[in-house]
């Protein structure tokens, strides 16, 4: 992952509480083509480095995250951005400490994940088909979050924290 996927983590970092990321036990990243056959690929690699790392109670719930994460940004992530995407567009970060697992997904827009939000309609996108993946992820993860990228990545960076154990 080198120094990119703590690049990515630079947003995250400030949004919990102190932790060393020296003490990093796993990490695993994933580069994912625009289309959405890539939210398949997300999920198996999610799947088969949860397993490695011996995380299989966890699997059903980060997979279910990652999925949405990946879905979220290749439906509105790539749609909303006028710079060149970064090649390949989204990439999929898992990393694991000794009691948390953090799974994040950059893609180039920098705008805020939609989620199911009453429109000014009134429209609820909760009740639709589709716009609940962030409503999942906030259900099935301790919690998550967004930032945008500053620097030589450009777009954003949505990621889902869960507690695993040691």
């Amino acid at each position: 992952m080198g120094t990119e996927g703590t690049t990515v983590l630079d947003p995250l970092w400030r949004s919990l509480p102190p932790l060393d990321p020296g003490t990093l036990s796993g990490s695993a990243s994933c580069g994912l083509p625009p289309h959405f056959e890539a939210v398949r690929t997300a999920r198996e690699f999610t799947r088969t480095t949860l397993a490695g790392w011996e995380l299989d109670d966890a699997c059903e719930n980060v997979t279910l995250a990652v999925s949405e994460l990946v879905t979220n940004a290749l439906r509105h992530g790539l749609a909303h951005t006028d710079a060149p995407p970064a090649d390949p567009p989204v990439r999929l970060h898992l990393m694991r400490w000794a009691s948390r697992l953090v799974c994040a997904v950059r893609d180039p827009s920098r705008e805020a994940p939609v989620s199911g939000n009453p429109d000014a309609s009134g429209f609820d996108e909760s009740t639709a088909e589709s716009g609940r993946g962030l409503f999942l992820v906030d259900a099935f993860s301790d919690s998550w979050g967004w930032q945008p990228l500053h620097g030589t990545l450009p777009g954003k960076v949505v990621w889902a924290l869960f507690r695993v154990g040691a």
